[in-house]
C-alpha cells in the first residue's frame, strides 16, 4: 500500500470526505485528491496535522511494506444479548435493583454513541460490559452490579441521583465516580482547576470500596477501547493517569474478602493493557 493509499483508507476509516479533510487541513481538496493520487506528498507539517486529525500515527502513513488484510469490528459484543444475559442472572438470583437498573439503564442512554469511536457503538454496551465483567468475575452482587450498570447515568444524562432506583450505598458509589458532580458550570474554570479536581475525584473514590470496583471496571473497558478513537496524546495521558490514581484503588478493593478475586483479575487486566499501550507508543 502507497503513502496516498494509506492517506485516503485512514480518512475514510475517519468519516471524512477529500473535502472535509482538506478543510480541516487548510488546503485545498485539489491537494488531498493529488496525494491520494501519490502524484504529490504531503509536506512535514502536512504529515503532522493529517496525523493529528485522521488520529493515526505519522508511522501508519508513511511505513512500507505489506499492510496485513483485517477488518476493524466493534470491541464490544452484542447490547441486546448482554441485556438478557444480566436480566437472567438477576431474575434467577433475585437482584431487584439490577433488575430495575436494566431498563433505567437503556432508556437513558438510548441514542448515546460511544464517543471519539470510529465505529459507531452503542454506549449501553459500555456500562453493560462492566456488568457482565463482573460475573465473569465472580462478583454476584446486587449492589455492584447495579452500579455497575448506573454509573454513567448521573454523569451523561439529565438524570439526579435520587432519581436512581437502588439503596444509599449504591447511589453513593454512583456520584462518586460522577465526574461532573466535581465541576462548575463554567469550563473555563474546569480547566484550570483540572489538577485540582483529578487528585480530590479519585482520593473520594478511594474510600469507597464499591465505587473503587466500578471505576476499576470502567477503567478496564475503557483501556481496551481507546485505542478506537483517542490521539495518541490522548492515550498517553490516560495511560499515566491510569497508573497514577487508578491502580492504587486496586489495593482498596482487594482490602474486601468478597472482591479479592476481582482484585487480582482487575490487576492483571489493567497492567497488561498499560504496559501493551506504553510499549506500542
Amino acid at each position: 500500500m502507497t503513502v496516498g493509499e494509506r492517506i485516503a483508507a485512514a480518512r475514510r476509516t475517519a468519516g471524512f470526505t477529500q473535502e472535509n479533510l482538506a478543510n480541516e487541513l487548510g488546503v485545498s481538496f485539489q491537494a488531498v485528491s493529488l496525494w491520494e493520487r501519490n502524484e504529490s506528498l504531503p509536506d512535514t507539517n502536512h504529515l503532522i496535522a493529517l496525523s493529528r486529525v485522521l488520529r493515526v500515527s505519522l508511522d501508519s502513513l508513511l511505513r512500507e511494506g505489506a499492510e496485513p488484510e483485517w477488518t476493524l469490528k466493534p470491541h464490544t459484543f452484542d447490547a441486546e444479548r448482554m441485556y438478557t444475559y444480566v436480566k437472567t442472572r438477576a431474575q434467577a438470583e433475585g437482584l431487584t435493583q439490577t433488575l430495575a437498573a436494566l431498563p433505567l439503564m437503556r432508556e437513558k442512554h438510548q441514542g448515546q454513541k460511544r464517543s471519539a469511536h470510529t465505529i459507531e457503538t452503542p454506549y449501553a454496551t459500555h456500562p453493560l460490559t462492566l456488568a457482565c465483567h463482573a460475573l465473569a468475575m465472580g462478583v454476584l452482587d446486587d449492589d455492584v452490579l447495579a452500579a455497575a450498570l448506573l454509573h454513567d447515568v448521573v454523569e451523561d444524562t439529565e438524570t439526579a441521583p435520587e432519581e436512581l432506583p437502588v439503596n444509599e450505598r449504591v447511589r453513593d458509589a454512583v456520584c462518586l465516580v460522577s465526574y461532573n458532580t466535581y465541576l462548575k458550570k463554567d469550563e473555563e474554570t474546569n480547566r484550570d482547576r483540572k489538577n485540582e479536581i483529578k487528585p480530590v475525584y479519585y482520593a473520594n473514590i478511594g474510600k469507597n470500596p464499591l465505587a473503587a470496583l466500578v471505576k476499576c471496571m470502567d477503567r478496564c473497558n475503557n483501556l481496551a477501547c481507546m485505542a478506537d478513537g483517542f490521539s495518541k496524546e490522548k492515550m498517553i495521558t490516560y495511560v499515566l493517569e491510569t497508573e497514577k490514581y487508578v491502580l492504587p484503588l486496586l489495593n482498596v478493593i482487594k482490602a474486601v474478602p468478597e472482591y479479592n478475586n476481582a482484585a487480582w483479575l482487575l490487576r492483571y487486566q489493567i497492567i497488561t493493557l498499560l504496559e501493551t499501550f506504553k510499549r506500542l507508543l
